[in-house]
């Protein structure tokens, strides 16, 4: 029971989430949110700033795999620690409250929002190709995307993750249409070599865009309390659906390597449509526009539905936020949260309609503060091991400490990347993470328990 604090104010009634979802359903979540738009954009990126094909194959295969061991570790975590909260929920376990206001402060302003918004242009952009509605066409489009999948999820859990599922299912095939005709169709180019970028500088440029396209498995935690048996199927989830992703991106990559090679991968724009033009010709542009919509209409609905979740998780602990701390039980959702999400989605789309702003930008706006959080959820599975050392853990990660100790240096290696060889965007986005510091002066937390469901 909440003890009494006289003069606090209580925080909004508890009604946690109901175990409503099956493993089925989980996995096409993580799948849908890491499996977006980013493999369409970002290789060619990752071509510019290798020195060799090898590298770009390595670097893709390594982001994988360190993608693994960040996932073993957030397994523990979301097998300990159910809570529809995930990362927000570690992390006020492990440092308290304010920092994982700060955390949710930067899903909303940073991370999870300004991906949806960006997601929503790329689905503007490619259907205006499609279907033009004049110069307002991406905003108008993005504005859209952002109303129907904020009310698709705001009717109820069923609705959004039944839409998840038979997305995922048309970006899986798109992606495997691309590699079918790269690898199969298509001619292939002459194998070239760009003699640049072997430094340190590149080194980091490379696994700070591999790894934000590997990034968003760490989602699936925020469905955790939701999914039914958790303890026994998250961890197979997170660790299964990253292997699926990696073999994907590997021959992926193999397929735009042999179509355009490296100097055609990193001159190109639009390296799917490249390849679909070479395997099929004038209709091969139009082909990867329908697709890559639906890979960005997967990732934000799946972004939508996990950003929603910490939105509500961040209402629970801070009572002048409990507006959007309320679950609706009937439609199995966080209603207030969600609209909260879109709302301020609606606005950055707006935003973004009167100013010039390209992909490479927003993963600059977002990559420093991105780092620094998982930085910190890495270093509270040690905080929670030693503060919480009687706790049940039905899942532990294997080789305790190393592969920790190699997700935490990683993480670091990561932020400082993102901000030593990035633009002006990276200190936009610390900037917008310091001005949720000055809002801790005016907010405190509530004194509920921080017991999981």
């Amino acid at each position: 029971m909440q003890p009494s604090v006289p003069g606090a104010v209580a925080a909004p009634p508890a009604h946690p989430p109901r175990p409503s979802l099956g493993p089925a359903a989980a996995f096409a979540i993580t799948i849908g949110i890491v499996v977006g738009a980013g493999i369409f954009r970002t290789p060619s990126l990752v071509a510019g700033a290798s020195s060799s094909s090898t590298m770009v194959l390595l670097a893709w295969l390594a982001g994988g795999a360190l993608s693994i061991v960040g996932a073993l570790c957030y397994a523990e975590l979301a097998t300990t620690y159910p809570q529809a909260g995930g990362d927000y929920a570690y992390l006020r376990r492990a440092y308290g409250g304010r920092l994982a206001f700060l955390y949710a402060w930067a899903r909303l302003t940073v991370i999870q929002t300004g991906s949806i918004v960006l997601l929503a242009y790329v689905i503007g952009d490619y259907m205006q190709q499609l279907f033009d509605l004049g110069a307002w066409s991406s905003s108008i489009y993005a504005a859209a995307t952002v109303i129907v999948l904020t009310a698709l999820n705001w009717w109820g859990v069923r609705q959004g993750t039944a839409v998840q599922n038979a997305l995922t299912a048309v970006e899986i095939a798109g992606v495997l249409l691309i590699i079918v005709a790269g690898l199969l169709f298509a001619p292939e180019a002459a194998t070239t070599r760009i003699e640049s970028g072997a430094d340190g500088s590149s080194l980091g440029l490379v696994l700070v865009f591999v790894l934000l396209t590997y990034g968003g498995w760490n989602e699936a935690v925020y469905i955790t309390a939701e999914v039914r048996d958790a303890r026994r199927w998250m961890p197979r989830i997170l660790i299964l659906s990253l292997i699926a992703i990696a073999a994907l991106y590997l021959l992926v990559n193999l397929a735009y390597l042999r179509v355009l090679g490296l100097d055609g991968m990193a001159a190109s724009d639009a390296v799917a449509a490249d390849v679909a033009r070479a395997a099929f010709g004038s209709t091969g542009s139009t082909l990867m526009s329908a697709i890559v919509v639906a890979a960005a209409l997967t990732s934000a609905n799946a972004t939508m539905i996990t950003g929603a979740r910490s939105v509500y998780a961040v209402g629970r602990d801070f009572p002048a936020l409990g507006f959007i701390g309320r679950w609706d039980q009937r439609h199995g959702t966080p209603r207030a949260a969600m609209l909260a999400q879109g709302g301020l989605s609606l606005l950055l789309v707006g935003l973004a309609a009167t100013a010039l702003d390209g992909f490479r930008t927003a993963v600059e706006y977002t990559a420093p503060v991105f780092w620094l959080f998982f930085l910190l959820v890495g270093v509270s599975l040690f905080v929670l091991r030693r503060r919480d050392p009687e706790r049940p853990r039905p899942f532990r990660v294997p080789l305790y400490p190393a592969l920790p100790l190699l997700f935490c240096a990683t993480s670091a290696y990561l932020l400082y990347s993102s901000l030593a060889y990035t633009g002006m965007g990276a200190l936009v986005g610390v900037g917008v993470l310091a001005l949720g510091g000055v809002l801790l002066l005016f907010l405190e937390p509530s004194t509920r328990t921080q017991e999981s469901p």
